[in-house]
C-alpha cells in the first residue's frame, strides 16, 4: 500500500493506493469512500479485492486529512471537489466507486458535478 498526500487550498488530503496505477488489468481503480469515516474503516473490505487497485481516502478534517480553511462542516459539494482532485491525482482515468453513509451523498455530488470521473457507482 502506498500512502500519498494531495495538497489543496482547503485541505491536505491523505489517500491510500493498494495496487498498481495504472491498473495492471485495465479495469478502473475502485475508490471507496465514507463519511464521517476515514480510510481505515475500509481496510478489511479493501483487502477482499487483492486483484483490484483499490483507493481509499480520509475526507477533509477526518483521519489524516487536515483542513486549512478553519471550517468544521462537511458539505457534499466541497467533498465532491476533494474526491475529484484525488481522482485527477491518480492519473488513471475514471474510477468505479463504492460509497457508504455520507460518502454516498458525496458520491452522488461527484457524479452530478464530475460525471466523467465515475464509471460505476
Amino acid at each position: 500500500m502506498k500512502t500519498l498526500t494531495l495538497e489543496t487550498a482547503g485541505a491536505d488530503l491523505v489517500y491510500d493506493v493498494r495496487g498498481p496505477l495504472p491498473t495492471s488489468d485495465g479495469r478502473p481503480p475502485l475508490l471507496m469512500i465514507g463519511q464521517p469515516m476515514s480510510a481505515s474503516g475500509f481496510a478489511a473490505l479493501a483487502a477482499r479485492f487483492p486483484e483490484r487497485t483499490v483507493v481509499t481516502y480520509d475526507p477533509r478534517g477526518l483521519g489524516r486529512s487536515v483542513r486549512k480553511d478553519g471550517r468544521t462542516d462537511h458539505a457534499p459539494r466541497t467533498q465532491a471537489d476533494d474526491v475529484h482532485a484525488v481522482i485527477a491525482a491518480l492519473g488513471a482515468g475514471p474510477v468505479e466507486m463504492f460509497a457508504s453513509s455520507g460518502g454516498a451523498v458525496t458520491a452522488l455530488a461527484v457524479v452530478e458535478k464530475y460525471p466523467s470521473d465515475v464509471t460505476t457507482l
